[in-house]
């Protein structure tokens, strides 16, 4: 696992060979870690179908019930990941998120899926922190946003898998299998985690020059044992510390901002796409005699999609354009903060300026394959926030905190961006559902709007006349119609409004610029004192 064989050489501790494993096997479980997240986006409707549950629920479901436990927990892990090892806390984390994900499998009503949602929460809740803190002792500084932007691909590699293999699965062999196949795999990865990696020193990439002998790459001794009073105070004392550099210092807070509010437009529109390409496009969900690359010709001349193309196109789309951008961020900022470390921030702000309006003429668009064929554009640029931000993160503080920070910042992002927006968009939804059921479904983004909140008349029930999105079995062409147009629209509508606080997220990256450079300057300076 070293380079050097003789004491007293000064070379690196691990080879470059070994740092590109771990690295791979980090961007394996994060890969899994989105899979078992998201795949919920793409089967939710065939959940919706057999379990009549309303847009709120899906959005409970793939987004507050599982980031309660993983914020919450993340905190006290992350604590552990500092004085002990982080390669076993990634691993047993792993075998229960992917154990719960299975489990999921066998849920039979809402409240079983909400709770097998909780569980894959709590092993979630390991992996980030502990990850980010490995990374950033195999990597020195001027390396860690591109180190960090390649962990962060699994996030567009886990949805791009999650929803061409769950759409695929779920119309072939139900949603059930779907979990299933999905949360088994990750049970291996576990172990040869547990198997290959090995823990670095605390602080080892930024040594002038590294221990080579056998013992310099165990961990530290165990951590001195402290009493419940003084134990708590001094874990008050370090969550406060790296409170106070995330929340106070103008430019992390703002970039803070940025990431938590660009992820919670990302969440919120993202649970719903699949479902909207089925309703918009599609022939309708349940009908799996399709095969997974089909799309059906209509007597009026139009393709209709299933549930595995759904996946296919989504995914891949998604996939490809928000990895090429989850890369590009890392390695322009890295490239570009080399002459002014300013571009941390400014290559977020502007991706995600440049990214919004190209979404939201995707999703204007009457023609799926038109619609399509624009989203391989916008994720290039909005991705591009992921590397950076992590990155500014891990250096603004010590190595002994690493995995704190990326604990209070995934506990500030995910509850309110993982577990607010997907509920947010799916009320949303129903809330424009509920209008447009009521006023006709051929209304603008903004006059369904100002029409759902604007009081009035509330009119016949949506929920209860189209349940689950969809008309009950043996009803009339006119609410089989009436009930798919309605959800397609508001649907469309409601991803527009979420895709919109990626400006409001550009903007704090555009002030996070402000004093960056300095922040930076000061940082480096204090790491070498």
């Amino acid at each position: 696992m070293t380079d050097a064989t003789a004491p007293g050489a000064a070379k690196p501790l691990f080879s470059t060979g070994y740092k590109s494993v771990v690295l791979s096997l980090l961007l394996a479980a994060y890969t899994f870690n989105f899979i078992d997240r998201t795949i919920l986006a793409t089967i939710g409707p065939q959940i919706a179908e057999q379990l009549k549950l309303d847009n709120t629920q899906l959005g409970l479901l793939g987004g507050l019930y599982f980031a309660l436990l993983y914020t919450i927990l993340g905190i006290p892990v992350a604590r552990l990941a500092e004085r002990f090892s982080r390669v076993k806390i990634i691993s047993i984390s792993l075998v229960v998120w992917s154990g719960f994900t299975a489990l999921s499998g066998f849920a039979n009503n809402f409240v079983q899926l909400a709770l097998c949602r909780f569980g894959v929460g709590i092993g979630e809740a390991g992996c980030s922190p502990a990850s980010h803190s490995l990374i950033s002792d195999y990597f020195e500084p001027r390396k860690r946003a591109t180190a960090l932007s390649i962990y962060s691909f699994g996030i567009p590699l886990g949805s791009m898998f999650g929803a061409v293999a769950g759409g695929w699965l779920a119309q072939e062999f139900g949603w059930r299998v779907a979990f299933m196949v999905v949360g088994l795999p990750g049970l291996i990865l576990g172990v040869i985690v547990w198997l290959v990696m090995r823990e670095p020193p605390r602080g080892h990439s930024e040594m002038p020059e590294h221990p080579v002998l056998a013992e310099d790459v165990t961990p530290a001794a165990p951590p001195e044992r402290l009493g419940f009073v003084k134990g708590m105070l001094h874990e008050f004392a370090e969550l406060l510390s790296v409170a106070k550099t995330l929340f106070t210092k103008w430019p992390v807070v703002n970039m803070v901002l940025g990431v938590t509010i660009a992820s919670f437009g990302s969440y919120g529109s993202g649970a719903f796409v699949p479902r909207y390409f089925l309703t918009a496009f599609g022939k309708g969900y349940g009908e799996s005699e399709w095969t997974w690359l089909q799309v059906f010709s209509t007597p009026a001349g139009h393709f209709a999609l299933g549930l595995a193309a759904v996946g296919l196109i989504t995914g891949l789309v998604g996939g490809f354009s928000s990895g090429i951008g989850t890369l590009l961020g890392g390695l322009a900022s890295d490239r570009l903060g080399k002459r002014n470390p300013v571009w941390y921030s400014l290559v977020p702000a502007f991706g995600l300026m440049i990214a919004t309006p190209i979404y939201i003429a995707a999703y204007m668009q009457p023609d799926w394959k038109a619609a399509a064929l624009i989203l391989l554009i916008p994720g290039v640029f909005h991705y591009t926030y992921l590397g950076p931000t992590f990155g500014v993160v891990q250096n603004s503080v010590e190595p002994r905190r690493r995995a704190t920070a990326t604990a209070l910042l995934f506990f500030f992002l995910n509850l309110i961006a993982l577990g607010g927006g997907p509920p947010f968009t799916g009320w949303l939804i129903d809330v424009l559902s509920q209008y447009n059921f009521n006023h006709g479904g051929g209304q603008g983004v903004l006059s369904s709007l100002a029409g759902a909140f604007g009081g009035g008349d509330v009119g016949a029930s949506f929920n209860t006349a189209c349940p689950g999105g969809i008309a009950p079995k043996g009803s009339g062409a006119d609410l089989v119609s009436a009930c798919s147009a309605t959800l397609a629209n508001s649907a469309r509508q409601g991803i527009i409004l979420s895709i919109c606080f990626y400006l409001w997220a550009s903007l704090h990256y555009f002030l996070g610029a402000i004093g960056l450079a300095k922040h930076m300057r000061e940082r480096g300076e204090a790491q070498k004192a």
